[in-house]
């Protein structure tokens, strides 16, 4: 008797084995090892395997369920909730329909729009925004953050200030510059550029460029965007730098302090065969202004990574700068969290003693620049939160972002 397979039946197991059902029934281990610190809310990636591009779960040995995103380089990422000092924990990962989005990403205008649960979590002002009643046009301003929100939707950042028209939610911008023998100055926009008369223009400016891409998704949203650095000193104007802003978002809970996430990775190169050059000075880099509640300089709190207040903190370094305040009767704010791999880590923090103004000022320590060939890149990871400071905490964020739990993919 023939017991061999027909030729019909070897037709339908070979499609069987060619669909996506097939791939999606394959099964992988993920261990993952917390390493010599505690994890908790920690943000984790690897590569994922080739057969998954359309998510996927992760289960425990107890059941847990956890989402997996994968995105369009084949990078896979979840959150992992809570791993000891010393412990490992094995997953189970296969391939899944895609999770609801946890974090979703709208456009309305020139503004976008992140949300998580529904609840606004921050924007992005691509073009330049609105000014405030009586305030002139030659201070509107794009490519930043703002507002940005606590989960417990408490507002953080300020924009348009009366004491400092310029300063805008979170970006970045250098101030004290040379190029081709002028010297723009891209954080001081509309100071001393004529700002008392109407039709005054700038002299220098951090212009959005483009949209390149923008997401949402079960782990997090994100956009990746294009800036100019325009020297308006010169006619026509030209362009000193190109940036890429690369943000990511994340909404995750450490070990019960919910926290908002934003991954701010800011790549700078040259624009022409000139370099930009950064005499020693006291700030620019990354700035943050906080939220106009805090003006008062009793109103406002701030400490770094060395326990340092606003009095012993400016020009200190550190691994990561805390800026908070009451709002709406409860504490608030965000801290800044510095990337090991940044130039001239840990890095010099400028601490307004006036206003509620922080900047990570690379510049303080001495003369560098940017170079023709060779991108500058900046990596922060910025925490949003409801309460006062947690020192604790944020030195165990901080450690989890220098040094991601190490996982393996069988």
């Amino acid at each position: 008797m023939n017991t061999g397979t027909s030729p019909v039946a070897r037709l339908i197991l070979v499609t069987l084995l060619a669909s996506p059902f097939a791939a999606s029934a394959a099964e992988w281990t993920v261990t993952l090892r917390a390493g010599n610190q505690d994890r908790a809310g920690s943000i984790v990636s690897f590569p994922a395997p080739k057969e998954l591009r359309n998510g996927a779960t992760l289960t425990s040995t107890d059941g847990t369920m956890l989402p997996v995103q994968i995105d369009d380089t084949g990078r896979a990422v979840f959150v992992e909730p809570k791993l000891g000092k010393g412990a490992e924990k094995t997953y189970k990962l296969t391939g899944a329909g895609k999770s609801p989005d946890t974090i979703a990403t709208g456009k309305s205008g020139d503004v976008l729009n992140f949300t998580s649960g529904g609840q606004p979590m921050f924007s992005y002002q691509m073009e330049p925004g609105p000014v405030p009643e009586g305030v002139l046009p030659v201070f509107r301003h794009g490519a930043h953050l703002h507002p940005v929100f606590t989960p417990g939707g408490r507002l953080v950042t300020g924009d348009h200030p009366p004491d400092h028209r310029w300063h805008r939610g979170i970006w970045m911008a250098w101030t004290h510059t040379e190029f081709e023998g002028r010297k723009p100055d891209f954080w001081n926009l509309g100071k001393g550029d004529g700002a008392d008369k109407a039709g005054a223009k700038l002299l220098a400016e951090v212009r959005f460029a483009s949209l390149e891409k923008s997401w949402s998704g079960p782990v997090h949203g994100g956009f990746v965007s294009r800036h100019r650095f325009i020297d308006h000193a010169v006619e026509p104007a030209k362009d000193a730098l190109k940036e890429t802003w690369e943000v990511t978002a994340f909404r995750v809970n450490a070990g019960g302090t919910p926290l908002n996430m934003i991954d701010l990775v800011s790549t700078q190169t040259c624009a022409s065969s000139s370099a930009l050059k950064l005499p020693k000075y006291f700030y620019g880099g990354l700035g943050v202004r906080g939220n106009q509640l805090w003006n008062p300089v009793d109103a406002v709190s701030m400490l770094t990574s060395n326990g340092d207040d606003r009095k012993r903190g400016d020009s200190t370094k550190g691994r990561w700068v805390h800026l908070g305040g009451d709002v709406d009767g409860a504490a608030a704010g965000l801290a800044i969290l510095i990337h090991p791999s940044n130039f001239r880590f840990p890095q010099p923090f400028r601490i307004n003693p006036k206003n509620p103004q922080i900047c990570i000022a690379p510049s303080q320590e001495g003369d560098w620049e940017i170079t023709p060939g060779k991108p500058y890149v900046s990596r922060y990871r910025i925490v949003v939160a409801d309460g006062k400071p947690d020192a604790a905490l944020l030195d165990r964020l901080w450690a989890d972002y220098a040094e991601p739990a190490a996982v393996e993919v069988k």
